[in-house]
């Protein structure tokens, strides 16, 4: 993923930028990436970026007239209108359209980085003060990357860079393995790797002299949970009008923006307030190969509502063919962040890159608004694992409890996304710039002043009805929403069953329905539900084309032999599945990417 890299130290200049430069290479993922170094050697601050050509942040350092003041930054901002244009009135060099201006920001606000409004990560230099502020976003989705070593402190937008150059590291931390099994993400601001941390979300660390001093925050979620709540019709009008002062800005920008339609509510929120011109807003869907799901179905309708052209990215044969690359890659970009159930969104990301590079999204929309909390811990197949990495599962458990056990408007912006959505945005992230205007620093703040018993579908619901009647009268891939209350209860009756039923068929089947599913595989029943609602179908994929790549991988002797695995209980999954007998999907999964991490991370060299 674009983002910052490097090393604070007093060592000397030649090893130091012998470290950066090997850091550097290791994130030069792509062809239309463009990086650079700045150092600065009586301070000890050696860092790099890397960045998406034409993107807000492609343009780095941007420094103040006296270069006294200079700010290596990563990901995008979001300001108040007119910003730049009254800095540059006041007699500094800003230019619209990119960062430059933030460099002015921190001169005259004291609270620049509270006030900064996005996803993003930073280094920013004083020399007038001595100092170096490594910074990140208050949600942690633009992580960074540490590791306090004797002679330097090391950080990057990727844990790799890292390992590259500390090949000590490399090896895999039981207790984050462990979280990875059990709820799809590492928690507490810990890695899959020993040593190895992520910086807490809402951190300014102070250095000086090449020496970490402070490990401050600028912001602590208490400061909005700490708000009066407002009543139902006084939160409508907040949270309207939050949404509605905010969303321009996030259309605005050097690169051309491309909505990412679905059938549900968070994107059709943005198209009803969008007012955009006709044909001046790509719009595109994730689609089966299937059929035409209920995305497809819905977000066509959207977008001719809107008067927006509109185009179907199908997840395809070319996508299958070469499973292994994007299985392998996913787990590489993402540091191991996701598991390879994730691959597709990454051929996804690559053609939707093609359309537009900025990718509108309605992620988060529902977790905020709704306080929806999305991962869970899950206690897999106890024979697959040793005992020693059962007691790490048992205790994922217990962390993940402690969790989400606070504030859940807290929990759904300030632990949820940096643990759980990161990973898929950093694998989306690589490819394209992902925007969603419901992690905005308003909308957020307005979301903590919901009342105490607010319905959120209700408030979702109007939002699309002041915005677009038009859009309000179209029911949602779950059957919310619609003209007639009726014919909406029977629609989302069904659209319900037909969506529980496609996902027990992959995921939620019991192995008795799965050997009773076997027994009538001549007739491909999977025929009746793939592809309604959902994109993947990795229960059916592993059974058959991507069968001997499963094999290929989880039966080889590597694999078998992972100390923490018990290779007769992988070998049992494996069969298992493949004849079509049981369905360990989930399993495979996690086995497939686990294997695929020790291969990249801790078996192979990093260049």
């Amino acid at each position: 993923m674009p983002g910052i890299v490097g090393l604070i130290t007093k060592r000397p200049r030649k090893w130091a930028e012998q470290q950066l430069a090997r850091m550097l290479k290791v994130l030069l993922h792509e062809s239309f990436y463009v990086s650079g170094t700045w150092i600065d050697e009586s301070m000890g601050v050696y860092v790099g970026w890397v960045a998406r050509e034409n993107s807000f942040a492609a343009e780095m350092p941007v420094c103040n007239e006296r270069d006294d003041v200079v700010l290596v930054f990563a990901g995008e901002d979001y300001p108040e209108p007119g910003t730049a244009r009254r800095l540059k009135q006041q007699g500094h060099a800003c230019k619209e359209g990119g960062p430059s201006y933030l460099v002015h920001l921190y001169e005259e606000d004291p609270n620049f980085f509270k006030n900064l409004n996005g996803r993003f990560q930073g280094l920013l230099v004083d020399r007038t003060r001595v100092t170096a502020t490594l910074f990140n976003d208050r949600f942690g989705l633009q992580r960074v990357y540490f590791h306090e070593a004797h002679d330097a402190f090391y950080f990057s937008a990727e844990a790799k860079s890292i390992l590259a150059v500390r090949p000590e590291l490399r090896s895999t931390d039981p207790r984050g393995l462990g979280e990875f099994i059990a709820c799809g993400c590492v928690l507490e601001n810990r890695t899959l790797f020993r040593g190895i941390y992520a910086l807490p979300p809402g951190s300014a660390w102070s250095f000086s002299n090449g020496i970490l001093k402070d490990k401050a925050f600028y912001f602590e979620p208490r400061e909005w949970e700490e708000q009066e709540p407002l009543d139902a019709e006084g939160y409508y009008s907040h949270l309207r009008d939050a949404f509605t002062n905010t969303l321009p800005r996030y259309f605005d920008g050097p690169e051309r923006v491309g909505v990412s339609l679905t059938g549900g509510l968070d994107t059709r929120i943005i198209m009803a307030w969008r007012n955009a011109t006709a044909g001046s807003l790509p719009c595109y869907t994730f689609g089966s190969m299937y059929r035409e799901n209920q995305d497809v179905h819905l977000a066509r309708r959207v977008a001719e509502i809107c008067g927006q052209p509109y185009q179907v990215v199908t997840v395809d044969a070319t996508c299958l063919e070469q499973f292994p690359h994007y299985a392998e890659r996913t787990l590489y970009l993402t540091d191991g962040c996701v598991d390879v159930s994730r691959s597709a969104d990454l051929y996804n990301n690559e053609m939707a890159r093609q359309i537009a590079p900025a990718r509108m999204v309605g992620t988060f929309g529902s977790e905020i608004i709704c306080k929806a909390v999305m991962f869970k811990a899950v206690m897999p197949k106890a024979e697959l694992f040793q005992p020693e990495l059962l007691s790490e599962l048992t205790r994922a458990g217990e962390t993940y409890r402690d969790q989400v056990r606070g504030n859940r408007t807290s929990v759904v912006a300030f632990i949820q996304p940096a643990a759980y959505h990161f990973g898929g945005l950093m694998l989306e992230q690589s490819q394209l710039t992902l925007r969603t205007p419901y992690l905005d620093n308003q909308v957020v703040r307005a979301v903590f002043r919901a009342p105490r018993a607010d319905k959120s579908e209700d408030v979702r619901l109007r939002l699309i009805r002041d915005g677009s009647a038009a859009l309000s009268r179209l029911r949602t891939d779950r059957g919310l929403g619609g003209p007639n209350p009726l014919t909406a209860a029977i629609s989302r009756a069904y659209l319900e069953f037909t969506f529980k039923a496609e996902y027990a068929y992959d995921y939620g089947m019991p192995q008795w329905v799965a050997r009773v599913d076997n027994a009538f595989a001549p007739f491909h029943l999977e025929r009746l539900w793939m592809g309604r609602h959902k994109l993947f179908h990795f229960r059916w994929w592993y059974r058959t084309i991507l069968a001997k790549y499963v094999q290929e991988i989880l039966l080889d002797s590597r694999a078998l032999a992972r100390p923490y695995l018990k290779p007769g209980a992988v070998e049992a999954v494996v069969r298992g599945h493949l004849s079509g007998n049981c369905n360990y999907t989930t399993e495979i999964h996690r086995l497939l990417s686990l294997e695929l991490l020790h291969r990249q991370f801790v078996d192979a060299e990093l260049n």
